[in-house]
């Protein structure tokens, strides 16, 4: 599986339909979804996933007055239930084959993180209708697998979390050395890390793409809470001891950087999975969500030193996130086949 910031062909976005996802505020949501395209589109394409040719018409209404680089924005009839594209969309991997590349896509299961919100047996056949609608071969491990709950270098080193893969309500009779196996053999992983929790208020049961990501092949990027009242506060710190005692598939050390966590946000008392770590990396850009304007601009700057090459736009996700998500959960890359 290639890194995130490796060369993208486009990006893969399911459009959002589902009201009881966003409760009394999905309004502004396809707004959000389109400032994504149009940041996107300049730099790669953007395939949409939408249920069908009434949806199609409203998602280009939205578009047009952005005047985006013609092909650029495709439209796919596939109905989903909802717009977590990171977790139901297509996997890409690649090999070389006689010294020639070829991809494939890796359709893992899908249950809405342990059976959560049905139904979603639209959404867990995304991926099989992306790989037929372009004859590219598909793998199926028969597991449950999200994509939010893993994130890879590309060299061989993977990073996920306990809490979501060894959670019972994904693949109860794997354990640990199992879900290494699948790793391994579907991704082509050598060097599985294990963090511990999650944040408070994510429903994904810890997914790693709130908390950790790679950011080259030799550094990551953490998230830290310095309020030790927070409820954040020791999960993160636990996570960050792991990851100083962590070493890549060559055994070296990670150069280890930070962001902040931002202020706790709260809809409807329940108190929201906000954090700057679900960043999205694109040729060109990183989309970074954007919570608390006090907060907003650290989390940018460090990330700008961490891609010098590419522009960091933040973005407005304060009514996204009430789905409980952000940018990440929301992507998913086509990697370019080099």
């Amino acid at each position: 599986m290639p890194a995130e910031w490796a060369p993208h062909r486009g990006t893969w976005l399911s459009w959002p339909h589902n009201q009881a996802t966003w409760p009394d505020k999905f309004a502004p949501v396809p707004d959000v979804f389109a400032e994504i395209v149009r940041q996107l589109a300049p730099h790669e394409e953007v395939h949409i996933n939408v249920t069908g040719p009434e949806m199609a018409v409203d998602v280009l209404a939205l578009l047009r007055p952005f005047d985006l680089p013609l092909g650029r924005v495709v439209l796919h009839e596939n109905p989903t239930n909802d717009a977590w594209c990171r977790d139901h969309g297509p996997c890409f991997i690649q090999r070389a084959i006689d010294g020639r590349p070829e991809e494939a896509i890796v359709d893992w299961g899908y249950n809405a993180w342990g059976g959560k919100y049905p139904p979603f047996d639209l959404d867990d056949v995304i991926p099989t209708r992306v790989g037929a609608a372009y004859g590219i071969r598909v793998f199926h491990p028969g597991i449950v697998m999200e994509g939010g709950s893993l994130d890879v270098n590309g060299v061989g080193t993977l990073l996920t979390t306990e809490a979501c893969l060894l959670n019972p309500n994904r693949n109860p009779e794997l354990g640990r050395d199992e879900i290494e196996g699948y790793l391994r053999d579907y991704l082509g992983v050598t060097n599985t890390l294990w963090l511990g929790d999650g944040i408070v208020g994510d429903d994904t049961d810890g997914h790693v793409d709130d908390i950790t990501r790679f950011t080259d092949e030799r550094t990551v990027v953490t998230v830290v809470e310095d309020d030790p009242r927070d409820e954040n506060y020791e999960p993160l710190q636990d996570n960050r001891r792991r990851l100083e005692g962590m070493t890549d598939q060559d055994g070296q050390p990670f150069r280890i950087m930070t962001l902040p966590m931002p202020r706790a946000r709260y809809q409807d008392g329940q108190r929201l999975p906000a954090s700057y770590a679900n960043f999205y990396i694109a040729n060109g850009v990183v989309l970074l969500p954007a919570y608390d304007p006090e907060r907003d601009e650290t989390a940018r700057a460090n990330l700008q030193e961490l891609f010098p090459t590419r522009r960091v736009v933040p973005i407005d996700a304060v009514d996204l996130v009430w789905g409980l998500g952000a940018f990440h959960c929301v992507t998913q890359q086509w990697p370019a086949l080099t």
